[in-house]
C-alpha cells in the first residue's frame, strides 16, 4: 500500500524526472535525491517507500535515459500509473525491473494523497480513500517475469543458470 502523488498533466518528460544536469553520475542514491525536482521541488521530501506516482499520457517522453527509472525507483516509488508511457521509458522500466501500470481511468479516480493498494497479478488498484476499484491490463507474462527477476540482466543470468 502506498500514497498517491498525482500530477494532472501529460508529457512528463525524462528531463523533468531527472534533470540532465545530474546525468554525470550513475549513482542511483544520488539520482534519487533529485527525482522530479524541476516538476515538484518538494517531491523527494514527501515521497515514502512504496508510494505511487499518477500522471497523464506519454509519461517518460524525451530522451531514452535509464537514469529516469533509476531515480524514481530509488526514491522509493513502487510504480508509476499513467494513461500511457513513452515506449522507450516503458521498456527501460521493464529492463530495470520496475513495474509500470497503464490505466485510462486512474488519473480521474485518484487524488493526491489517496492510499492505494495494487494487485499486479489481478490487474486492479484499490483506492482506499474512495473505495473504488480501478482495473488495468497487467504486464504480459514475459515482462512480468523480467520485472520479478529484477530486470533483464538478472533474468538472463537466471535463465542461463549462471
Amino acid at each position: 500500500m502506498g500514497k498517491a502523488h498525482v500530477y494532472k498533466r501529460n508529457h512528463i518528460n525524462t528531463d523533468e524526472i531527472i534533470p540532465a544536469r545530474y546525468l554525470n553520475t550513475d549513482d542511483q542514491a544520488e539520482l534519487a535525491k533529485h527525482c522530479l525536482e524541476d516538476l515538484d521541488k518538494d517531491f523527494v521530501g514527501k515521497v515514502k517507500e512504496g508510494d505511487v506516482i499518477v500522471a497523464g499520457e506519454d509519461f517518460g517522453c524525451g530522451s531514452s535515459r535509464e537514469h529516469a527509472v533509476w531515480a524514481i525507483r530509488r526514491a522509493g516509488v513502487q510504480t508509476v500509473i499513467a494513461k500511457s508511457f513513452a515506449r522507450i521509458f516503458y521498456r527501460n522500466a521493464i529492463n530495470n525491473g520496475f513495474y509500470l501500470i497503464e490505466s485510462s481511468e486512474a488519473l480521474e479516480e485518484i487524488n493526491d494523497g489517496d492510499e492505494l493498494e495494487i494487485d499486479c497479478k489481478g490487474g486492479f488498484i484499490r483506492n482506499k480513500a474512495s473505495g473504488t476499484r480501478i482495473s488495468f491490463v497487467a504486464l504480459p507474462d514475459f515482462a512480468l517475469e523480467i520485472t520479478n527477476d529484477g530486470g533483464l540482466l538478472n533474468h538472463i543470468v537466471k535463465k542461463q543458470g549462471v
